[in-house]
């Protein structure tokens, strides 16, 4: 995996009078150099975990393909043709935005990996694209679950060689961030940097922002109660997966954060629950989980759990990376019949494995105070 800064997920969107200022920013050598320096931080080089000749089961995960972008539809098209009956794909969401986009894509991955897994991000449901083709986005979903369907993707848990894999289904609630705020600074609201406000559409009763969205797809998971008890009594290892994240310590500090409202809107402790049903209170060696949304790479073991974020994201966040994305994704999270062994070099999980998480301090950054000003 490989060094990024700052959150560039595309739900977030300044539309203020700043929004230049805000593009500017997005040129993280400054920062980089601060926290290289300040963080205590050694860098290594990713290996690519393209497919070797291993025998047995591999799995690789990614997220975010935005294949919207054509760069990463060529991404995409690039992936060899599949090699053995033995390769699984973890896609947590984020496809594309149209479902268009989102067929070819899916179409293309299942051509290329005998198993693929998917679970929705909330671009693929955004319909300012597609307003006239459905009434709302859980309409949408319904008919990228069908497509799914028809082309073999899997969406629902599944045991292969002995490996369980679940699908979480998950949206962002408010809620979850309980971190102290940043203030004496004028944030752009969430109405206005984030634009499923504005792209996602949703029957009466279901509202953004608020719990409702995040517990009518975690109710979503009920119908496969039966099946993951199954696997939590035939199976020791167990891989789970998820487009939204469960815990705030997967995202940097506010203060380090470019939108430091982005807490707001990316994870859920509904999603939280879910997991330790599954892997348990204190987890174990066989116990990860793969998430997406945030576009930071990340790789860490939190009370007993492996959480790995492999984004392929935005064509110009890869070129602010130190390892590109292209040439080491998707990336292989387990093989010989174990996760694999090593960690891999995440900025921000290197980050906060050598330096505390301080939540309580609010005092901007170097590379974000430079950008706002006090009230």
């Amino acid at each position: 995996m490989v060094l990024c800064l700052i959150s560039a997920s595309s739900t977030f969107s300044l539309q203020t009078g700043r929004s230049r200022c805000f593009s500017k920013c997005m040129r993280v050598q400054n920062c980089r150099r601060y926290l290289m320096k300040h963080g205590d931080i050694t860098r290594h080089k990713i290996i690519p975990s393209a497919r070797v000749d291993t025998v047995g089961l591999e799995v690789f995960v990614v997220s975010d393909l935005h294949t919207e972008y054509e760069e990463n539809m060529s991404w995409v098209k690039g992936l060899p043709s599949k090699g053995k009956k033995k390769d699984v794909l973890l896609v947590a969401g984020d496809v594309a935005e149209t479902y268009e986009k989102f067929v070819l894509t899916m179409s293309l991955l299942k051509a290329s990996f005998e198993h693929v897994f998917f679970v929705p991000g909330n671009h693929d449901l955004w319909l300012r694209r597609e307003k006239e083709n459905y009434i709302d986005s859980l309409q949408k979903l319904d008919k990228m679950l069908d497509a799914c369907q028809r082309l073999g993707v899997e969406t629902n848990p599944s045991v292969i060689d002995g490996l369980a894999i679940i699908p979480l289904f998950s949206w962002y609630h408010e809620s979850f961030d309980r971190e102290k705020d940043i203030t004496g600074i004028r944030i752009p609201s969430l109405e206005l940097a984030c634009k499923d406000f504005r792209a996602c559409k949703w029957p009466d009763g279901l509202i953004n922002g608020d719990n409702s969205l995040a517990t009518h797809f975690d109710a979503m998971n009920d119908k496969n109660q039966d099946t993951v008890q199954e696997m939590l009594a035939s199976c020791n290892q167990i891989i789970s997966f998820s487009h939204f994240i469960p815990r705030l310590e997967l995202c940097p500090e506010k203060r380090m954060l470019f939108y430091p409202n982005l807490p707001k809107m990316i994870g859920s402790d509904f999603l939280e629950a879910r997991i330790r049903y599954i892997h348990g209170a204190t987890g174990g060696t066989n116990a990860c989980h793969i998430f997406g949304h945030t576009h930071f790479c990340w790789d860490v073991l939190l009370d007993g759990i492996r959480y790995v974020q492999a984004p392929l994201a935005y064509p110009r966040e890869r070129k602010r990376r130190m390892n590109g994305g292209e040439n080491w994704l998707p990336f292989c999270i387990y093989s010989n019949g174990k996760l694999t062994e090593n960690m891999s070099p995440c900025y921000w999980s290197d980050y906060y494995a050598s330096n505390p998480r301080t939540p309580d301090v609010t005092e901007l950054a170097p590379w974000v105070a430079r950008f706002y000003r006090k009230l």
